[in-house]
């Protein structure tokens, strides 16, 4: 029996075959060849090779994560402009043009986080974000 579908069947039934499979395979693994080994010292906090000094995670003000945000932001940028910088006596006038809009962008990017105050770490003054219609 040659139906049209047949292969699409396979696939599918291979696509949900081999990831099932390796988490049956997985579950045997850990069932019978790493055993469970509860201790004091096991299940004890540990982070970094430092003890933890409180019982409890710390809350971070979300500023930090915006700023975190913004230095991947522009540190990735980086990466984008090196080909630009090695080879700017070589470039035509379109790579150019190209080069000082995406420049242009990340400008408009730090002008906006600087208008918003997600830069201003002294004093009281919170970011002016509308989030979820606060």
């Amino acid at each position: 029996m040659n139906h049209p579908f047949l292969p699409v069947l396979v696939f599918f039934g291979v696509a949900l075959a081999v990831p099932i499979g390796a988490l049956v395979l997985a579950r045997v693994w850990m069932k019978f060849f790493t055993p469970i080994k509860p201790g004091k010292d096991k299940n004890a906090l540990y982070e970094c090779g430092v003890n933890p000094l409180a019982e409890r995670q710390t809350r971070f003000h979300s500023q930090y994560y915006l700023f975190g945000l913004l230095f991947l932001l522009f540190d990735v940028e980086t990466v984008f402009l090196l080909p630009f910088a090695v080879a700017f006596l070589k470039l035509s006038v379109g790579s150019f043009i190209v080069a000082m809009l995406f420049l242009l962008l990340l400008a408009e990017g730090l002008v906006w986080a600087w208008s918003k105050g997600l830069l201003n770490w002294r004093g009281t003054a919170k970011p002016k974000l509308n989030i979820y219609g606060d």
